[in-house]
Formats: C-alpha cells, sequence, structure tokens
C-alpha cells in the first residue's frame, strides 16, 4: 500500500550504488499520500531523464498498485532533483469504467525502446474495469483470472524535451485491436500480460506476453508496432514444443552479440488448485538462448532451459511458505536487462525485496544449442 519510486545512481558502471533517494509517493510508512508504482525511464537526447508512472487517485478497479492516472516527473541534473509531478492525459478506452470515476488499471514494467524513427516505444498491461470484464466481480475466482489485454504506446516528442503533461502519447493495438489470450479454462476471458520487445535483424518487432494458459505467447509486427499479428504460443522451433511458464513475467532480451534470451520459470503453474494457482510457482528461474530464423513462422527459435537461479524456497527473512503469512519466494520477476561494454547484465529484484544484478555471460551460454532446422 505505500508504493513508492525511488532514484538511485552509480559512478562506476553498477558495481556500486548510492542510497536510493525518493522521487514521488509515500515517505513513510505514516505518510497518507497516494502511492505511485511501475515506473519506467526516458532519456532525451540531451540527457533529460523522465520518469512515467502510474499514480493511484485513491480509487481501485480490480488492484489499487495497478489503478491510477499517468504521471512524470523529469531530472536535469542527472537525477539530483526532480520536477513537480505532472498527471499526461490518456484516452478513454471501451475497457475503461463507463462513467469515468476509477483511472484505468494498466501497467509498464519493461524500459521503452527507441523505435524505427528514434521515438520511445513500449508495451503495457491494460485490465478491465470490473464493469466491462467478461467475468464479473463475485465469478472471478483467483486475481489470476482478472481480464486482461496488451496494448502499445510510443512517446514522441521526448527529444523536444516538453513538460510532463505535453508529452505527445499514441497507441497502437489498442482498444479492439488489443492483444488477446484466452484464459485455459474460461476462453472467452482474455488474460495477456507484461508485453517484452525485441527488434528483429529484419527490422520486424517481437513481443512475448505472460497468459493463462501455462505457456508464453507471442506476436510479431511487420509495421514498426501500429499492428501486431494474433497471437500464438512460443515454440521452441516451428512445430516444436511450447515454452511453460505460469502467470509469471517471462521476458525477453537482446545480448550484446545480437542474440536473445528468454527468462521464465519453465513449468505450467498449479492448476488444479482451487482457487486456481497458476502464477506459481515462481521458481527455478531459467533461460532459454534464442536465435533468429529467417523465413521461419517463429521467427526466433530457442535452446532448451539451463536454469540460472534459485533460492531454495525461503523468503525474504528467512521463512518459508507456510510459516504464517503468506512468503514471497519469485526470482528472476520483474527484471529489467543492459547491455554495457559488452556485459550483458540482468537486473532482478530478489523475491521482490533486493535489487541486484547477475552478468550472463558467453561461459554460462556456451553449452545452450539452438536448433538449426
Amino acid at each position: 500500500p505505500k508504493n513508492r519510486i525511488v532514484f538511485s545512481r552509480s559512478d562506476d558502471d553498477g558495481r556500486t550504488w548510492a542510497p536510493p533517494s525518493h522521487v514521488v509517493g509515500p515517505r513513510t510508512p505514516d505518510d497518507k499520500t497516494h502511492m505511485a508504482s511501475w515506473a519506467f525511464p526516458m532519456v532525451s537526447r540531451s540527457g533529460r531523464i523522465y520518469v512515467i508512472y502510474n499514480q493511484n487517485q485513491g480509487t481501485a478497479g480490480w488492484i489499487k498498485m495497478h489503478t491510477g492516472t499517468m504521471n512524470g516527473v523529469y531530472s536535469d541534473d542527472a537525477g539530483k532533483s526532480w520536477s513537480t509531478p505532472q498527471t499526461i492525459p490518456m484516452p478513454k478506452s471501451p475497457y475503461d469504467d463507463p462513467e469515468g470515476k476509477v483511472p484505468a488499471e494498466w501497467i509498464v514494467w519493461q524500459i521503452p525502446m527507441r523505435d524505427l524513427d528514434g521515438r520511445f516505444f513500449i508495451g503495457y498491461t491494460h485490465w478491465l474495469n470490473p464493469a466491462r470484464a467478461t467475468r464479473k466481480r463475485g465469478e472471478v475466482e483467483s486475481w489470476t483470472q482478472i481480464e486482461s489485454v496488451c496494448e502499445f504506446m510510443r512517446f514522441e516528442n521526448v527529444d523536444a524535451n516538453p513538460e510532463p503533461k505535453d508529452l505527445k502519447v499514441t497507441y497502437s493495438g489498442w482498444g479492439d485491436r488489443a492483444l488477446r489470450v484466452p484464459h485455459y479454462k474460461y476462453p472467452l476471458v482474455s488474460v495477456a500480460q507484461e508485453p517484452s520487445i525485441v527488434r528483429l535483424p529484419d527490422r520486424r518487432l517481437f513481443c512475448v506476453m505472460r497468459t493463462n494458459t501455462g505457456y508464453i505467447w507471442y506476436s510479431v509486427s511487420a509495421d514498426d508496432g501500429r499492428t501486431w499479428c494474433n497471437p500464438r504460443p512460443l515454440l521452441r522451433r516451428d512445430h516444436g514444443l511450447p515454452i511453460l511458464q505460469p502467470l509469471g513475467s517471462c521476458p525477453i532480451y537482446q545480448l550484446a552479440d545480437g542474440r536473445y534470451v528468454l527468462l521464465h520459470h519453465n513449468n505450467r503453474g498449479d492448476i488444479e488448485s482451487k482457487p486456481e494457482k497458476t502464477s506459481e510457482p515462481r521458481r527455478p528461474a531459467f533461460i532459454a538462448l534464442g536465435e533468429f530464423r529467417p523465413g521461419a513462422d517463429q521467427p526466433i527459435w530457442f535452446s532448451e532451459s539451463k536454469q540460472l537461479m534459485d533460492n531454495d524456497g525461503i523468503g525474504p527473512s528467512g521463512r518459508e511458505p507456510g510459516e504464517g503469512r503468506h512468503v514471497n519466494t519469485n526470482i528472476g520477476v520483474y527484471t529489467s536487462f543492459t547491455t554495457r561494454g559488452g556485459n550483458n547484465v540482468l537486473w532482478y529484484p530478489d523475491r521482490k525485496c533486493f535489487l541486484l544484478g547477475k552478468k550472463i555471460t558467453a561461459e554460462f551460454l556456451a553449452e545452450l544449442e539452438v536448433p538449426k532446422r
């Protein structure tokens, strides 16, 4: 309930970091300021740092930390000070509260990429307001059944350094063109969330997303994200086996050498439990190596998966699940990725409490072999 945005900087290529400083949101547990969540950065060509985030306004659709306006701040001194927050208008969607009383329910969780014209482009999750959803309150048995789609936004004028409220945002894959994936038990309900996008050598965009089917799904855009093909299950190769994943983030990233890595948890989730717990287990975390296959139906093919990390089911305070309240044992979720000086670094919030960076080395990937045909 006290989500907030903080900022840290490193002057030695990410090896050490300054203590986090406050940007927006509650400062203390007793602070009554509404939470600020799901921040993502964009850096203009002049060096202005924008931070855009979901600003809760005291109301909720399904989940409070997903519900809010799009707000933004900026810094012209590398994060030492920040502007006053401003609201960035969002268009009224057919998925939002028909009465207009509750803001949209949406999140961005990856770093925006530059499109072919140099503008910032990103995918986001958009949950359907309870009044718009196929299954209403009282019918939804678990949060994993809350209806959602994947949409995309493009920030057109970041490099002109406008005030946040004057950022021009255009949308694609929006409304009835959004990416939908059927729930494994209720196929009229879409559960498509947390898109992650990479650029292919032929300039197309390749997007993977988490779903509630037990598999990762993907879509491809041939026009720089303006339109997308119908989503389909992500396979190891054309006509191969699907890649298993519970309802948990499963990003794809491009390595410094141009190949790709897919981070996932290599299980279908607990689909037999009542109510369903298809979001678990989110451990261990695995990596599959991906390579572009020109002319293939699925343009990236993947190796078998190799375990990257685990926490043995131990929570952040040393407790195991079952010892009282829920203990978070997630690993490899809500990650980010940087390539700098040839180093590939996966950034991840271990058990959602500790931010770490892990180098993904050529030695670790050496034994992973991607199918040739």
